[in-house]
């Protein structure tokens, strides 16, 4: 207990966590919880698919990287409207620049294993 959970940047500073989640009440689940666990990252949010897209590669609204820095870790919703989840980490794992970026894929959804993509999709080497 008292432990202090955070992932820092190469620079020692504490990275930023993108939170990419459609429905308000899992933002505010997680919010808790890293405030429950003091995680101390900052967390940007984004609640669609193309959203995050634009946040990733700092385009629109996100262009001032000082403000919207790229993360050091995303928390990805798959079941979203329009692009979704699994969309997003398509885009990710292709951008050569995102390659090695940490994302934590997150669901609701009860399918089985035999309906999602595999891993080796999604993995490089």
């Amino acid at each position: 207990m008292g432990n202090i959970d955070y992932c820092a940047m190469p620079s020692g500073n504490l990275g930023v966590f993108l939170l990419v989640e459609d429905n308000a009440d899992d933002v505010v689940l997680i919010q808790r919880a890293f405030a429950k666990a003091k995680v101390l990252n900052p967390l940007q949010i984004t609640r669609r698919g193309e959203e995050a897209i634009e946040y990733l590669s700092g385009t629109g609204k996100y262009s001032n990287r000082s403000e919207f820095p790229l993360p050091a870790l995303v928390l990805l919703d798959l079941n979203m409207p329009g692009l979704n989840g699994f969309d997003v980490l398509r885009w990710i794992r292709e951008q050569p620049g995102l390659v090695t970026l940490r994302v934590v894929v997150l669901t609701s959804s009860d399918e089985t294993q035999s309906g999602l993509p595999t891993r080796s999709e999604f993995i490089p080497g």
